[in-house]
Formats: structure tokens, sequence, C-alpha cells
């Protein structure tokens, strides 16, 4: 157990290179947990190993905010090895995950939170979205063909606004990836799948650190590994014990 037992709502944001981000994000997500959280709820950056001044801007807001905290990786691991770790040390009921580059809102956690009693996950789709021409190609071919594979219905997996039931985040399997599966891992756990629409916004500080390789080709070979491991997933509840 960590102080995020004190809360109903753990926000991990994981963070790598994102300097220019990180007084907006205090702004931002306090204004959330402050004025807007339906429940008691802090935040949790992750800092994925950056080399820029995005730690040290990290450690300052936390200093001056009681509801932040922060994890800070050795090296660079990655995107869903900092959510995953982020997973790992919640201890709240529930755990949220939004993107350091502010594309969606911490307010719109407002909108999926009264849907977790009842689902497993609850995650935004982004309505009317601010992305490259590129990036949008992209993602809509990714999209479809993850869909197509994986059969899970969900209309935009790689919307970085969810409130997953720690329950269920914690038996999520730690590989590469990961993050563009959570809703077909949530299934494979036989859980509920709640889609609301959120707001989008275009990047106005900082470099997304996403390609047409790692947007795209990676994203379709994963969808090959999510298929095997469908196929040999392990799943089963205990009826009693005596423990």
């Amino acid at each position: 157990m960590n102080k995020t037992s004190d809360y109903k709502l753990t926000i991990v944001i994981p963070v790598y290179n994102e300097e220019e981000n990180i007084f907006n994000l205090e702004k931002r997500i306090s204004g959330y947990i402050l004025n807007n959280a339906h429940f008691k709820s802090c935040a949790l950056f992750v800092n994925d190993g950056s080399t820029d001044n995005g730690m040290e801007f990290i450690k300052q807001v936390c200093e001056r905010n009681s509801d932040f905290y922060y994890l800070n990786f050795e090296t660079n691991r990655g995107l869903s090895a900092a959510i995953k770790a982020g997973i790992d040390y919640t201890f709240s009921p529930y755990v949220g995950y939004i993107d350091a580059d502010l594309q969606t809102d911490p307010d719109d956690f407002a909108l999926l939170s009264p849907h977790v009693t009842e689902n497993a996950l609850v995650m935004g789709i982004r309505v009317n979205r601010k992305d490259s021409f590129v990036k949008s190609i992209s993602s809509k071919i990714a999209n479809s063909f993850r869909r197509f594979m994986t059969k899970d219905g969900v209309e935009d997996t790689g919307c970085p606004l969810k409130i997953i039931d720690i329950n269920y985040a914690k038996r999520l399997p730690l590989f590469t990836g990961m993050h563009r599966f959570l809703p077909a891992l949530i299934l494979l756990q036989n859980g509920k799948i709640k889609q609301v629409p959120v707001r989008h916004y275009p990047r106005t500080a900082g470099e997304s650190k996403f390609n047409l390789s790692n947007r795209l080709i990676g994203p379709l070979m994963d969808t090959f590994a999510y298929r095997w491991m469908k196929k040999r997933y392990i799943n089963y509840k205990v009826e009693s014990s005596n423990l």
C-alpha cells in the first residue's frame, strides 16, 4: 500500500520529454481534482526517463500540490511500461490514464466517472479530432485492422482518457504495445466496457513521440501477438476458499 490508497481515483500521467507541458498539466489536473472530480482523486506522474527538465518540473509541482505524486524511471522504457508502472503503484479502487500532451481534457474524466461502477473500463472516444493528415490516416488504418482482429468493438482504442477498475487493471499483462490493447485485454477478463465521447485538441507545446512506424507498423505487428495470446490466455474465478 502507499498514499494512493487514500483516494478513490489515481490518474496516471506518463511523461517523456514534455517539459513545456508540465506546468499547464499542473493547472489543468489540479483544476479537475479540486473543482470537478466526482470523488477524491490524485495524480501520479510517471517520468519515463526524460532527458529534458521534465523531472525537475514534476518535483516542483508535486511539492506544491498535496494530491500530486510521481514515479521516476532510471531509463526510458516506453508508454506501455509507464502505464503499467502507474497501475502497479496504484492502490485506489480506480486508476485513470491521460497523456501529458493535453490533447484530451482532464475535466472530461467527469464524463467517464459516472459509469465506473457498472464497467471495468470506461474510455473516451475523441470527437472532432485535431490530428495531422498523416496521423489521422495511420490511426484509422491501425484502428480498423485492430478492431477486425480483436473483435473488441471499440471505436477509438488510442484515446488517452480512460478509467479502469483496479482489480482488472492489476491483471493486465505487461508487454510493449500493451496500451494499444487495453479494451481487448479487459474483454479477455470478461469485463464490461463503456465508450463516452470526449473533446480533442491540437498539441500546443512539445513534440509528438509518434511517427508512421510506431503508429502504424508497430500496432499492426502487435495485433498478431495479441491474437496469439488470446488463444492462450488463462482466466479463472475462485468459487470458494478457506484461506
